[in-house]
């Protein structure tokens, strides 16, 4: 215990660390980092969405989704469309070699979520999830205080 144990904001950001340090390491075999994997995730749920569509759900800074992009497609995983309306604009989606990917690290993260539900039981997966939905929902004005 340390003086901060009882912080929300502290508690949080550890449970984070730990979980994501586990997710990592599970999907290192693929050479893959959780943020790709969201990507992946987003394209394939939405094929053809906006690469600005996607860093807007995700949260990612342009520059950094850029960047993200820019190695999915080098890798094969992802092909970019230049949009017919807007040229500056490129749609996403997940070639095959992306959704075989995709597929390996979906049971990747199936197995790590197992470890995680190994934890804190279903029920607890269920309050924490309500939880952190009732946390991210916080009016933006809040969030700036």
């Amino acid at each position: 215990m340390t003086p901060l144990s009882g912080y929300v904001g502290y508690a949080l950001r550890r449970a984070q660390g730990v979980i994501f340090a586990d997710f990592n390491h599970t999907l290192s075999e693929l050479d893959l980092r959780p943020a790709q994997f969201a990507v992946l995730v987003m394209i394939d749920q939405n094929p053809g969405t906006s690469q600005s569509s996607v860093s807007a759900a995700l949260g990612i800074q342009k520059a950094n989704f850029v960047a993200i992009i820019a190695d999915l497609d080098k890798r094969g995983f992802v092909r970019r469309r230049k949009s017919h309306s807007d040229g500056r604009t490129y749609s996403l989606g997940l070639t095959p070699r992306g959704r075989a990917q995709l597929q390996r690290a979906a049971e990747l993260q199936s197995v790590h979520e197992a470890r995680v539900i190994a934890q804190i039981g279903n029920e607890g997966r269920r309050q924490l999830l309500d939880l952190l939905d009732r946390l991210s929902a916080l009016p933006s004005a809040w969030q700036l205080k």
